[in-house]
């Protein structure tokens, strides 16, 4: 019976969707071709050879300058090969195909309306700090604050933040409801997935009686990170509640890559005065009340303080992507904030596909904390898909004689990624990074820590969906207090992780030639 349900569910019903379109797509360009030219030759049979040969020329011609403007586009490395294959090998439905999927970006209506809110914002993102003030305070570790800044200028560095780490779940779930309980103004939340259970319930709960007692609720969940989770209308039932509920890129049946597009951020924001972000979603596996794959490993960071305006400016710009409400910000950005003394520095930041974002500034920062470390680098993350940057970073920083360090799971949650994601250890462990699995079952954390002086905190994955296409979202740290508590964490999760050896990372000849081609095509899905 499961298995039926399953068979048609949304979620199933929306990929055969996908690969309905993809063939049809094809499908059709190959019979529009072929149609035209046997019109053609049925209207002048005795120019059938030259017909050929001219249809011949043209197809080269045409299959040639695809592939070269894939050679030479502004695109990441990785993604030209695989689709210099495709196009050659295909020809002319190779060319159709790279027309209409190789572009990620968002549609030019949203990118429009993203440039508005970023007007509207912009007035709330003045920098509190010169550069010369922010080497003065950050050191060596300014550069990469800096250049975070220059590559997004919502990114702002902010002091006087109080900060708290949550190593589990459990931990944070307990936080997270007591100051939802004792929100007075509004709450904003923005998830990637939801899932019915007594998490979400709980959680759900709150927000009502909050709505309740008169406090404005808004809530953004995405689209296809909720398929087999909530029903497809869920979003009208949380309306029906008082919530102000959007549903992310909804999937339509239409032929384009925008639906690459995830809003993969986890952000909880309450009256402007605290904030939560993480790898924490809002479904029970994620705080332990499943264990759908062993233990499961997650962690979130809280702010409270000045800092906590990049998150609430971070939200309403991709609110109101779907529902333009608002036109001044500054009802929802505190007047004042009560400074916390020596509590280090923050950065909130978002991440996000081009042209909206210039950079892809997740990776920038992972890369630039590895090539400024001197000490160590000690990483968590659920997924190892990586390009040759990020692959070559660590490699530079295990070189100089950085501890690099990752913490990978050991019980998968998908086994396409588990896969790719082992057949990188090799590589790695070749060159001096440690690598570990986490042995009492997945780990969805998603952290950088490097010298007891900076640290990373978000929903940014070693993949290229988090690093190309996804919305994301993380916050930059300096000598905070829950980099120590970060460290503390890491600590104890490498006592319950199996440190991997050369050995563990052989595999036979079939498996890492099939491993190789799906690295191959990984950058284009």
């Amino acid at each position: 019976m499961k298995k039926f349900k399953k068979l048609f569910s949304r979620f199933s019903l929306v990929a055969l969707t996908i690969v309905f379109m993809f063939v049809g797509n094809v499908m059709l360009v190959a019979g529009l071709i072929w149609l035209f030219y046997v019109w053609l030759v049925e209207l002048f049979p005795p120019m059938a050879p030259w017909l050929q040969l001219a249809f011949g020329v043209f197809s080269w011609f045409v299959t040639f300058a695809t592939a070269l403007h894939a050679a030479n586009r502004d695109m990441v490395p990785e993604t030209k090969l695989p689709w210099i294959l495709c196009i050659v090998g295909l020809n002319l439905f190779g060319v159709a195909i790279y027309a209409v999927f190789s572009s990620h970006r968002p549609t030019r209506r949203i990118h429009r309306a993203y440039l508005e809110m970023r007007a509207l914002a912009a007035p709330y993102e003045e920098r509190r700090f010169t550069v010369a003030q922010t080497q003065e305070r950050l050191g060596r570790w300014a550069d990469v604050s800096e250049a975070l800044y220059t590559a997004n200028p919502s990114a702002v560095l902010h002091s006087g933040t109080k900060t708290e780490f949550f190593p589990v779940g459990e931990a944070f779930a307990a936080r997270l409801l007591a100051d939802l309980k004792g929100a007075r103004r509004y709450i904003f939340m923005e998830y990637f997935i939801i899932g019915r259970g007594a998490f979400w319930q709980s959680v759900l709960d709150v927000l009502v009686q909050k709505v309740r007692e008169g406090v404005e609720v808004r809530f953004v969940y995405d689209d296809i990170g909720c398929m087999g989770k909530v029903h497809f209308r869920y979003h009208k039932t949380l309306q029906k509640l008082g919530i102000k509920c959007v549903k992310f890129n909804p999937f339509v049946p239409v032929i384009t890559n925008v639906h690459n597009n995830r809003d993969h951020r986890k952000i909880t924001v309450i009256d402007g005065t605290i904030a939560y972000t993480g790898g924490i979603n809002l479904s029970d596996e994620y705080v332990n009340l499943e264990h759908p794959f062993g233990h499961w490993k997650d962690t979130a960071v809280r702010l409270e303080g000045e800092g906590v305006r990049g998150f609430i400016l971070m939200f309403l710009k991709l609110y109101n992507l779907s529902r333009r409400e608002d036109k001044d910000f500054s009802v929802y950005i505190p007047q004042t904030y009560e400074a916390f003394e020596g509590e280090g520095y923050v950065q909130p930041y978002g991440d996000g596909p081009r042209p909206m974002y210039g950079r892809h500034l997740g990776e920038d920062v992972y890369i630039n904390i590895l090539n400024g470390a001197k000490e160590y680098v000690w990483i968590h993350t659920p997924y190892l898909i990586i390009d040759y940057r990020m692959r070559e970073a660590l490699l530079q920083a295990a070189a100089r004689g950085v501890d690099v360090r990752l913490v990978t799971p050991h019980i998968p949650d998908k086994k396409l990624a588990f896969s790719l994601t082992r057949s990188n250890y090799a590589a790695l462990m070749k060159g001096g990074v440690k690598i570990y699995e986490y042995t009492p079952g997945f780990i969805h954390a998603k952290g950088f820590l490097a010298d007891d002086a900076v640290g990373v905190v978000g929903t940014i994955n070693l993949d290229y969906r988090s690093l190309l296409f996804h919305f994301e979202d993380a916050v930059f740290m300096y000598g905070t207090a829950a980099l120590k508590q970060m460290k503390e964490d890491m600590e104890r999760t490498f006592e319950v992780s199996a440190l991997q050896t050369e050995e563990d990372a052989k595999k036979s000849v079939v498996w890492r030639g099939l491993c190789e081609l799906a690295k191959l095509f990984a950058p284009l899905f």
